[in-house]
């Protein structure tokens, strides 16, 4: 089964119009990008772009140049997830193509309604042979209430690379509306040729201790999670990173299995949306020997 035809056999697109606890709404968005040879070189196309319901992309673009990735901002006009929702982005990246996608603003998790329904939000990232992919949302803002599941399967293959992060504001502390009540739970699974290497299984519980306890969330409100995958020498991008990195505060970065992980937990938006662009711009000459080009919907 291709990752195309598996949107329509996973979702069930045929039970929106319903409003008691069996609803859901559902939105998939399935892409792929080929390497072409044409006469400037070897350039990255998006061959495929199947949505359904209000989820797709905007034409590629080329900030880079044509040999360069080829930059796609995934577009969810509603602009978050309430009871119900159901998003299923599939991505596929062949062997010598370059993509990199990202979205134009924020996420939001919105409150549950009466009947307490959730959300669901699954992402599956697959990257053949010597392909590359970034991943670069822009934050998540859960508010208080949210109930969900966001899921992030990474399927690589051979010399594929990948780098990616996935931001997590918890309720609303400008607006004095924290993150008391709800439930997310995040899931991450990463594996090269069928083999796993990064499992992991995050609840986001107010009520549970590790939510407040210093050997868990510790109370932040504000948490991000960078993969770094296919880089030559893990333990030089982790010492290059503590050198870079020395001043910024609350982060950790670790290296196992060829996969490098770094961490933010703390209490600022703003700080650990600079730190994960801190360390891209020192990962990725290492991983794809090229300079961070900044895409251009963040900047608006």
């Amino acid at each position: 089964m291709t990752v195309f035809e598996s949107l329509s056999t996973t979702t069930d697109m045929g039970s929106g119009h319903r409003f008691d606890d069996k609803r859901r709404w559902a939105a998939s968005l399935g892409l792929a990008f080929e390497a072409r040879r044409e006469s400037r070189g070897l350039i990255t196309r998006m061959t495929r772009a199947s949505h359904h319901g209000p989820l797709r992309v905007q034409r590629p673009f080329y900030p880079e140049g044509a040999e360069g990735a080829c930059h796609v901002y995934l577009l969810h006009p509603p602009g978050g997830l309430v009871s119900g929702d159901e998003l299923n982005i599939h991505t596929s990246v062949g062997g010598g193509a370059h993509a990199l996608l990202t979205t134009p603003a924020a996420a939001k998790l919105y409150k549950a309604d009466s009947h307490g329904v959730s959300w669901a939000q699954h992402t599956r990232l697959k990257v053949d042979d010597d392909g590359i992919l970034e991943w670069l949302p822009q934050e998540t803002l859960c508010f208080d209430g949210s109930r969900g599941e966001q899921s992030t399967t990474i399927d690589l293959a051979g010399s594929a690379r990948c780098l990616g992060w996935e931001v997590m504001v918890l309720g609303r502390p400008a607006s004095r509306l924290p993150f008391v009540s709800g439930r997310v739970e995040q899931r991450f699974r990463l594996t090269r040729n069928g083999r796993p290497l990064w499992l992991e299984r995050q609840p986001l519980d107010p009520h549970h201790p590790r939510f407040q306890g210093r050997w868990g969330q510790g109370g932040a409100t504000v948490q991000a999670t960078l993969w770094a995958v296919g880089l030559e020498d893990e333990q030089a991008a982790v010492t290059a990173l503590r050198e870079a990195l020395t001043a910024a505060p609350n982060w950790a970065v670790t290296q196992r299995h060829g996969v490098l992980l770094l961490r933010y937990l703390g209490q600022e938006r703003n700080q650990a949306w600079d730190l994960c662009q801190r360390t891209w711009e020192v990962l990725r000459p290492l991983l794809i020997g090229r300079q961070v080009c900044v895409p251009r919907i963040w900047l608006t």
